[in-house]
């Protein structure tokens, strides 16, 4: 395939992925995960569904997730794809757990100009779920901050075993 053929089918998913509220074009332009509303609400309660899908914000200093201190995984509320590892997580004492780093390949980005100046949000890579935004206040190695949602993940112990991947 050349690539003026893959660039129209990159514009043609954007274009479908625009039209789709709850669709999201992600991982190298392919619809990765894809339903509706009314699926999502199944398996998310609304708060979860509002930061994830409505890109909302929980109140500071009311995840639990801000005290977990286990060796573990934290994964997409949504599809369940791993995000970030327990070792990656610190306090920032913003009130959100925050984390320098994600896993490779799990996350997106795009540009939010929802307070006027410009942010880096973040989302899941594969669902499209909103997870919060990346600062560049962090500590070393990084120097980022992923600032995140605790609504928007759950934390699997490293003695579990990881959940499948919601499709």
């Amino acid at each position: 395939m050349n690539k003026r053929n893959t660039l129209k089918r990159l514009v043609s998913l954007a274009l479908v992925g625009a039209s789709l509220k709850y669709t999201v074009v992600l991982a190298q332009g392919r619809i990765v995960v894809k339903k509706s509303k009314e699926e999502w609400l199944k398996l998310l309660s609304r708060p979860q569904f509002d930061v994830l899908f409505e890109e909302d914000t929980e109140r500071s200093f009311t995840s639990p997730l801000n005290e977990e201190k286990r060796e573990g995984t934290f994964v997409c509320a949504a599809c369940l794809q791993p995000l970030f590892k327990s070792q990656m997580k610190y306090d920032s004492g913003t009130g959100w757990p925050s984390f320098f780093d994600a896993l490779p390949n799990a996350i997106a980005t795009k540009t939010d100009y929802k307070i006027l100046m410009p942010r880096t949000e973040y989302h899941c890579s594969r669902c499209g779920g909103h997870q919060g935004h990346v600062f560049k206040d962090g500590p070393k190695p990084t120097g980022l901050r992923y600032c995140n949602n605790g609504l928007a993940l759950n934390f699997v112990q490293a003695d579990e075993k990881l959940p499948a991947l919601r499709t």
